[in-house]
């Protein structure tokens, strides 16, 4: 008897219908609203170059994201997804369409392309935020269009493709770096160890930015590849070589051109300057 009751249960979670079509999926937004979320294409930067072929991003030049809604907006507030801070990865892979995508492997250029697809969706291409005048130093509070910035492709080739590994030589040491381009779960474990510092030393500066993102960033130096070696010689490098290196990663690094017009109103003079993300990017009027 109870042999019958777990196979007439299983035929009823697991079977198709009675005669043998699939149970139709319901679309209640489309079917009794006349409504669905629109989708919409977004370009790679990277253009797929950096993710192994089991990635579901290899070789890809665009990725499908649908619209943001009110389930995102409950993504957005959650205390304990900004906590963990985890808020804007749980955010993309709510939108994008393909689930196999894992938003934390992403580039953060191919990330930031996303975040303002996703933006732009939900609350328009409009966004009102403060730029800082390189000519006078006047802070001006200005509305900027989203859409009008342009994407940065990958121009340099990575060591193999599929690899998120690129070379270059400093110009002191003459030393070979191989560097990637950091990910989503990189800046969030950077942030989570930044975090953890100002707890254990609330008095105590620790920033080390420079030295900190490096030690994220190389992966070998003339071929070395253990992390203790490779944060000594981080912490030891001549001051060019750290700069230039870090310079040509900028340089290099795909994503989104942030660079737009300013014209301020107290000098008059319009110049370009690096669109800040601040709290109202994705709380507007915060």
């Amino acid at each position: 008897m109870s042999e019958d009751r777990d196979r007439s249960r299983n035929d009823i979670f697991g079977s198709p219908g009675v005669s043998g079509d699939p149970i139709p999926k319901v679309n209640v937004m489309r079917d009794d609203f006349g409504w669905e979320v629109p989708v919409e294409t977004v370009p790679v930067p990277s253009q797929g170059k950096v993710y192994p072929a089991e990635n579901p991003v290899h070789g890809a030049e665009t990725v499908d994201i649908r619209a943001m809604t009110a389930r995102e907006e409950d993504i957005l507030t959650s205390r304990a997804l900004i906590k963990r801070g985890t808020v804007i990865t749980e955010l993309i892979e709510s939108c994008l369409t393909d689930k196999r995508i894992r938003a934390g492997d992403l580039i953060i250029g191919d990330r930031n392309a996303l975040m303002i697809a996703i933006r732009i969706t939900g609350y328009g291409q409009a966004y009102t935020t403060r730029a800082t005048c390189p000519k006078c130093g006047a802070v001006n509070q200005d509305e900027f269009n989203l859409a009008e910035l342009g994407i940065k492709p990958l121009e340099i080739e990575p060591v193999m493709q599929g690899e998120n590994r690129f070379e270059y030589v400093l110009p002191v040491t003459k030393k070979k770096v191989e560097f990637k381009f950091l990910t989503g779960t990189d800046e969030e474990e950077m942030t989570a160890e930044a975090e953890k510092l100002r707890l254990i030393f609330p008095d105590k500066k620790t920033e080390n930015l420079v030295t900190r993102r490096l030690e994220k960033t190389v992966v070998s130096v003339d071929g070395i590849t253990d992390r203790n070696k490779i944060k000594t010689f981080i912490n030891n490098m001549p001051a060019r070589d750290s700069r230039e290196l870090r310079a040509y990663m900028v340089r290099h690094e795909p994503g989104v051109d942030m660079s737009t017009v300013l014209d301020c109103s107290s000098c008059g003079v319009s110049s370009r300057v690096q669109l800040p993300l601040g709290t109202g990017f994705f709380w507007p009027g915060s």
